[in-house]
């Protein structure tokens, strides 16, 4: 359902020379046979890191890491599971908390127990009996504002899911389809987390008649609706408010030219739910131990460290400093809501149907 890069990628959009493919390819051509000295990542096209981490690992290890970047989440997942009994990788990274359970119940990965797996924050943690997959980051999905609307219109920002329905905001918001986009779902979710069952369509109904617009994809609410973004500055956008991620703001300063003292965009706290990342060991994966040593690595200090100003997501290791830059406009959201995997694999579909039906018809 990922059909957008998340927050990592938001370099790309602004134009910037990004390390999506910074892990090089193979060497020996085999792809990661067993018993090879390559092992393959398969993931979503925001896998990001820094060359030289990549490298201190390889020299390291021994192993060649050679990266397969096939497309947005939901669709990497599902042609994951499609190719399960002949994987073309030996790790997948990119799954989230929204469709941990499709790749849980259809077999997509083998029991594996990184090293490190006891340093990950407890609220992070998922298939704690079976060691399935290995949680790797997290990020807050949330509404940003763009700073310069609201100075010059003399309006206050929202700061709640509340607040998005009053008509001082009225064809302000511009959202992500809930059934191709993974903050589009990820907002939805946390509408239904938050209203509850009874609730959140009634809630939708109000931000429909108050004017939200709704696009297919990130890139596109972000980077060409949204006012506040340098990609939306460059396409006349219009709408000041916008579903994305929390550490979008440092994004904006991190690839100005110059950099500003202060983000130009803010993040409406109280309309965050939060999202985790997962990797785990492909079945039938080819080089089983070369995955075990790269899910080793994905936890470790230094990559966890290295992750921030990457993918712009937050460590989910106990200890790991994220640069200040990072600290300082992109912090994590103080109450997000939050959703048990189970309850999002019980309701997932319908509520992607049901929403379907009521927002965009």
């Amino acid at each position: 359902m990922r059909v957008t890069r998340k927050a990592g990628a938001l370099a790309v959009g602004l134009g910037m020379a990004g390390t999506l493919a910074a892990c090089g390819s193979s060497s020996d051509g085999d792809g990661g046979s067993a018993g090879s000295k390559t092992v393959t990542l398969v993931s979503h096209d925001s896998w990001a890191a820094s060359k030289d981490v990549v490298a201190a690992f390889e020299k390291s290890s021994g192993y060649k890491v050679r990266v397969l970047e096939d497309g947005d989440a939901g669709q990497a997942v599902n042609k994951a599971v499609l190719t399960k009994d002949n994987p073309q990788g030996d790790v997948f990274f990119g799954v989230d908390n929204t469709l941990l359970s499709r790749a849980l119940d259809n077999g997509l990965f083998q029991p594996y127990e990184a090293k490190g797996s006891d340093l990950v924050r407890p609220e992070y943690r998922a298939d704690q009996d079976k060691h399935r997959v290995t949680p790797v980051d997290t990020g807050d999905i949330c509404v940003n504002y763009d700073k310069a609307y609201f100075d010059q219109h003399r309006l206050t920002p929202p700061t709640s899911l509340d607040d998005l329905t009053e008509p001082r905001y009225k064809n302000l918001l511009v959202t992500e389809n809930a059934g191709s986009s993974s903050p589009g779902l990820g907002f939805l979710l946390g509408t239904a987390a938050r209203y509850g069952d009874a609730g959140w369509e009634g809630y939708w109904k109000k931000l429909k008649a108050n004017g939200v617009k709704v696009v297919d994809s990130w890139e596109q609410a972000y980077n060409e609706e949204f006012s506040g973004s340098a990609g939306g500055k460059k396409a006349k956008g219009d709408r000041p408010l916008v579903v994305s991620y929390a550490s979008s703001p440092p994004v904006e300063v991190v690839y100005a030219d110059p950099q500003p003292d202060t983000a130009p965009t803010g993040v409406a706290d109280g309309t965050c739910f939060r999202q985790v990342e997962y990797a785990g060991l492909l079945s039938n994966a080819k080089n089983p131990e070369g995955g075990k040593a790269l899910l080793d690595f994905l936890l470790g200090r230094t990559f966890q460290e290295d992750m921030p100003l990457n993918m712009f997501v937050y460590p989910v290791r106990e200890g790991a400093q994220v640069p200040e830059v990072f600290r300082e406009f992109g912090p994590q959201a103080k109450d997000p809501q939050t959703m048990d995997p189970a309850r999002i694999a019980e309701n997932r579909d319908q509520w992607v149907k049901a929403w379907t039906s009521l927002v965009l018809k």
